[in-house]
């Protein structure tokens, strides 16, 4: 495949929607673990705290998986915690040593992969399998949609109507910032953001992401017409009051839409910028990348 035809992150979001009408994701109950230990990277991760945000659960990532372990071994040990749930689209990298550790511990181990037949899937005691769709190397936009929609329950025909009802503010393209200001509810999608704007821009254009209450505490102090504030209702203290946008959701929005929306908007923003991803993404999998886990293959551009 060549550079240039790589799609955007919009395109990836509106062929994600459009395969979730057709494929509903089949409907996942987190109730059914009482006080599970949900350990996954990256979005991973922040998908983990959306699907059991409504529940007791403990949230670790690969950074500190053994750490709490460690403070939270008196309630491992009484069985008070007595499952973990590893997160992981590919089912390789870090998800391997943590299904590995959390059956050495003893606990229960259940991976939400979209890989059933990855090495983690291998070692889990009980594996959720979800369905993908072919996108660029760190977009894992259909993966995490899907296990969010599983737990939402959203509609995907009211989350693509609703995407193409959007119009873009006068000058969008022309910004050199962005920040989007999330309801409260939403708070877990913020890193989720930032973490699109480390994949798309790096250091080449500035994307903040904060919710409402984290907004209020001087992330704003600075105001410049080079920045367009995008919020989800009325926005009556951030950013340059001539350049905000806000969106108004459709009543009952839930985690599935937000995500795929801001998605969206992410990818306008890279449709009007220079090709940075597409100009170095090909020589990160196969250069200066961080390897595969046990593997002398590089990544692979498009993940299948």
């Amino acid at each position: 495949m060549k550079k240039e035809n790589l799609p955007s992150l919009s395109e990836v979001v509106i062929a994600a929607i459009s395969y979730f009408i057709k494929n509903r994701p089949p409907k996942l109950g987190p109730k059914g673990f009482s006080f599970p230990m949900i350990i996954g990277s990256g979005n991973a991760y922040n998908a983990g705290q959306i699907i059991f945000g409504s529940q007791k659960a403990l949230f670790a990532n690969e950074s500190n998986f053994k750490e709490i372990t460690k403070n939270y071994h008196d309630l491992i040990s009484q069985k008070i915690i007595s499952d973990a749930v590893v997160i992981s689209a590919s089912g390789e990298k870090d998800s391997i040593w943590e299904v590995k550790l959390a059956k050495k511990l003893g606990l229960k181990t259940s991976l939400f992969t979209c890989s059933p037949q990855s090495s983690a899937a291998k070692l889990a005691d009980h594996v959720y399998e979800y369905h993908k769709l072919p996108e660029p190397y760190t977009y894992n936009t259909s993966t995490y949609l899907g296990m969010i929609l599983s737990a939402t329950m959203e509609d995907p025909k009211v989350i693509l109507k609703h995407l193409k009802s959007i119009k873009l503010p006068n000058r969008f393209r022309r910004y050199d910032s962005y920040a989007f200001v999330l309801p409260n509810k939403f708070a877990a999608l913020a890193p989720m953001l930032e973490i699109k704007h480390n994949e798309l821009f790096g250091p080449k254009l500035s994307l903040r992401a904060f919710s409402e209450g984290e907004a209020r505490h001087a992330k704003f102090v600075i105001r410049d017409e080079r920045e367009l504030v995008i919020s989800f209702g009325e926005n009556l203290y951030f950013g340059h009051k001539k350049h905000r946008w806000e969106i108004e959701l459709p009543k009952g929005a839930n985690h599935g839409l937000m995500m795929a929306l801001t998605y969206f908007i992410i990818g306008k923003i890279q449709e009007g910028k220079p090709a940075w991803f597409e100009k170095n993404i090909y020589n990160f999998c196969n250069d200066y990348g961080f390897p595969p886990y046990g593997s002398n293959k590089p990544f692979d551009v498009i993940v299948k």
